[in-house]
């Protein structure tokens, strides 16, 4: 028996606003403990805040991408990590124009029930 998996076709997210989500390993390959996810965000893209209960680690691949955590707003680039710890309200988005290609790990997986996502006020 193995004792490696290769992923070579991961799980496409269905979205709505422009965002590329390939999830290789998570919740979608029932590996509840961790998610890794390869992304890519338009130009002018965001979400609503949050508040997860896992931490989010995000490697930014190319494009720069902003991070507003506990009210202080935070820029990565190309080659920067950060780590967002669980329990931090936080809203990610891309105001740039270029797309941002980055890689997120979340432990635990990722899932809409654990991320807290705000309603949006329009």
């Amino acid at each position: 028996m193995k004792k490696y998996k290769i992923q070579t076709s991961p799980f496409v997210v269905p979205t709505t606003d422009g965002k590329l989500i390939e999830e290789h390993w998570g919740n979608s390959t029932q590996n509840s403990n961790i998610s890794i996810a390869h992304m890519v965000a338009p130009p002018d893209w965001s979400e609503p805040h949050q508040t997860p209960e896992f931490d989010e680690f995000t490697l930014i691949i190319s494009g720069k991408k902003q991070f507003e955590i506990d009210g202080e707003t935070v820029t990565l680039e190309k080659g920067q990590s950060i780590l967002i710890e669980k329990g931090a309200r936080v809203r990610y988005s891309n105001p740039f124009s270029e797309p941002c290609e980055y890689v997120a790990i979340c432990l635990p997986a990722f899932s809409m029930d654990l991320v807290n996502r705000e309603e949006e006020i329009n």
